[in-house]
């Protein structure tokens, strides 16, 4: 589809990746306007768990898109590597998944193209989700015919591959199936001849129990996976958010906080993946403790100037940023009554 270039921004002084759109796709004008439509789209996410999109333009004809750089692996090549992932790690993966979806889902954006290529695993564990709106631009245009998407039609909602209108839905589908993949090393559903016959198994064949492949897996993480893997998008998990929340007892090393658009649990996979919830945490806790502070400093404006102000005690301090975070919470829960 196409090709991807590192390169470096001299004036930023940091590297990009380049997509350049391969020539034959390139000349299907419809397809060049919608792909550059929709990278602007994509270009107005800002999620640490979405890969972002810097710019874009044509050369020479071709179409093509400024990438933020991720120096890590995809889960592709990860399934590759071990062959399967542990329960707690891919649902710790799968969480971090939902925070990216649910952040994309609220701004409008559908990425109807969720499979282990597109999800991006750097060094540091934080999971990327990429190509946010290249789907949807191929959706549509003969480019289709060809199998840019179809030759992923395995992780595709039924209704998504029989060409019916796609909603959050169809990526909780799609997420459901990687999650059964990285689980037990194998899609829920092998690639038939062709899409028709794919779809109607979709519809109406049973998925087979993930526990009859790792019978040590808990049954409710089994019956969360199955359920996103509902041929009716009404019986999946209402959001990505929801989802999150449903997964977040199966990762025990995670740390949740609220999600940003909602009440959800957004949780960081593991303990050794950077504990960047905490700090976004902590960050909207200081605002909120600083308030706090402000108001009991000066009686929230009702107390008179020469009434003493209520002494207020300062945060303890912590050896970790999870203790900091506890604490942080603790002084105000102490002081906000």
């Amino acid at each position: 589809m196409a090709v991807v270039y590192c390169a470096r921004d001299r004036e930023l002084d940091r590297d990009v990746a380049i997509k350049v759109l391969a020539a034959h796709l390139a000349s299907d004008v419809e397809f060049r306007q919608r792909f550059l439509r929709e990278s602007r789209l994509a270009a107005k996410l800002s999620h640490l768990n979405v890969v972002s999109v810097y710019d874009g333009g044509e050369t020479d004809g071709l179409p093509y898109i400024v990438m933020e750089y991720v120096e890590g692996v995809t889960l592709a090549d990860e399934l590759a590597r071990r062959g399967r992932l542990s329960p707690d790690e891919a649902t710790g993966l799968a969480i971090q998944a939902c925070a990216g979806l649910e952040h994309a889902h609220d701004t409008g954006l559908v990425h109807r193209d969720v499979k282990p290529q597109n999800l991006l695993l750097r060094t540091d564990g934080v999971l990327k989700i990429a190509d946010f709106g290249i789907a949807r631009a191929v959706e549509g245009t003969q480019i289709t015919e060809a199998g840019t998407v179809l030759g992923t039609a395995v992780y595709l909602s039924p209704e998504q591959a029989s060409g019916e209108q796609v909603s959050p839905a169809a990526d909780i589908y799609s997420l459901g199936a990687v999650m059964y993949e990285l689980i037990a090393g194998q899609p829920p559903f092998s690639l038939e001849k062709n899409i028709p016959a794919l779809v109607l198994k979709k519809r109406t064949g049973r998925v087979p129990s993930l526990r009859d492949l790792v019978p040590e897996l808990p049954d409710r993480l089994d019956e969360i996976v199955l359920r996103c893997l509902s041929p009716e998008p009404s019986a999946r998990p209402s959001s990505a958010a929801e989802l999150a929340q449903e997964l977040a007892g199966f990762a025990p090393d995670a740390v949740t906080v609220p999600f940003p658009a909602a009440t959800s649990p957004v949780t960081s996979a593991r303990s050794r993946r950077p504990l960047w919830p905490l700090a976004a945490a902590a960050a909207a806790l200081a605002v909120i403790a600083g308030g706090i502070l402000l108001a009991a400093r000066d009686g929230g404006g009702s107390n008179p100037p020469s009434q003493n102000p209520p002494a207020v005690q300062p945060v303890p301090p912590g050896s970790t940023p999870a203790e900091r975070a506890r604490n942080l919470a603790d002084w105000i829960r102490d002081n906000s009554g």
